[in-house]
């Protein structure tokens, strides 16, 4: 049985980037320099430009909850993926009219994980136009 380093590296940055406390500063100690993000199909490069769009979207969220439901990798722990989920009330979130509705998101991230732990990128799918209609409704 291989050691999880990957899922180890996943689950500490949603420790410390997203669960309460969230640090978005954390970011600086567990991204690469070149870190890429795929989500809603935009790619964000660059650890910088990505930690200003982890702070844009936490401010959206008022008392935002983040449970990592299942994290798993392949054999070498190169690649993650983790099933998630995401409460809070809505301040914003998606452009929407910052109402306090309850928020409920849920997502899958995949990973590529390096082998000292830092990581490389990640690609998101989430109940994104779900969650909108709701709020907009």
């Amino acid at each position: 049985m291989t050691v999880q380093h990957g899922v180890r590296a996943v689950e500490n940055f949603w420790a410390r980037v997203w669960q309460s406390p969230q640090n978005p500063h954390a970011i600086d100690e567990l991204v690469v320099d070149d870190f890429v993000i795929v989500t809603g199909g935009q790619a964000i490069r660059g650890r910088a430009d990505f930690k200003e769009w982890v702070l844009n979207f936490q401010a959206t969220v008022e008392d935002l909850e983040f449970i990592a439901i299942e994290t798993f990798q392949n054999s070498d722990g190169s690649r993650v993926a983790s099933l998630w989920e995401m409460t809070g009330r809505n301040r914003g979130i998606m452009g929407t009219e910052p109402d306090g509705q309850p928020i409920h998101l849920t997502g899958t991230a995949v990973w590529n994980v390096r082998t000292d732990g830092m990581l490389e990128s990640n690609r998101v799918e989430r109940n994104a136009w779900e969650l909108y209609r709701r709020l907009t409704a």
